[in-house]
């Protein structure tokens, strides 16, 4: 049933853009990200969950065929279109968690496309988020846009990812803009949304707009004061394990 079904549909896929290869903003090695400020880098999806065989074919196929359009329009046409939704989500994550940028658009594109897909804000979260990371703004506005569009209304979360974007860049003004429209909004900031502006504000040295943020935070929280403790525990602690780092390196030489 499921073959019979899957012949029936026609997955035309001219949208994509398969010529078009987007350029990633340079990213010094020594660059510290600290927007998220989730902790620990994740680690690979596929040591959190088992993907499936299809799944991970589908990944190897997309790296294989990404330097030729009609290679990489066919592994989408041949492979992408047959995956179940929770397999070509997973393919999305892996993506994503990998940093490929370009492929991680052309298949969330190809998600949207899917006769399945209903606007999902979790999806836009994971969007916002890695389009932040690697300091793509303009195209994080953008899917902020989209999310909207799509009939979704932006979260905390969602309005956080946009913040965090905003300050991997350095746009402290539209960061806090952002800030005030989420607030504006219904949206509460919580702690994510907290730690990010305190910690990127002080590393530029914004110390008033810092003491203003964490005044802020007793309004939204029930201990404020434990919660900027934390904060600033985990800062020293970061700051001590760099330092370790820079002299074990120093050290071998």
């Amino acid at each position: 049933m499921k073959s019979a079904l899957m012949g029936s549909l026609k997955f035309q896929i001219p949208q994509l853009n398969f010529h078009k290869t987007l350029k990633k903003p340079h990213l010094p090695c020594s660059s510290v990200i600290t927007c998220s400020l989730r902790g620990k880098p994740r680690p690979p999806l596929w040591r959190a969950k088992r993907l499936s065989t299809e799944a991970i074919q589908a990944i190897q196929s997309l790296k294989l065929a990404r330097s030729s359009a009609p290679r990489l329009e066919e592994v989408f046409n041949s492979k992408l279109s047959r995956l179940l939704k929770t397999d070509l989500l997973d393919t999305l994550a892996v993506l994503q968690n990998q940093n490929e940028l370009d492929l991680a658009l052309k298949v969330f594109e190809f998600v949207r496309k899917e006769v399945w897909y209903k606007p999902d804000i979790l999806l836009y979260h994971a969007m916002i988020q890695f389009l932040g990371r690697n300091k793509m703004v303009e195209m994080a506005e953008e899917y902020f846009g989209k999310l909207e569009n799509e009939g979704l209304k932006p979260d905390t979360r969602a309005f956080t990812e946009m913040i965090g974007a905003y300050l991997q860049v350095g746009m402290i003004d539209k960061a806090l803009e952002t800030y005030e429209r989420m607030k504006a909004s219904g949206c509460d900031p919580d702690k994510l949304t907290f730690r990010i502006l305190i910690r990127n504000l002080e590393d530029a040295g914004k110390e008033e707009l810092v003491d203003r943020i964490k005044k802020e935070c007793g309004d939204y929280m029930d201990y404020p004061n434990k919660f900027l403790e934390e904060v600033e525990r985990k800062k020293n602690e970061e700051i001590k394990g760099s330092d370790t780092k820079c002299s074990s390196v120093n050290s071998q030489w």
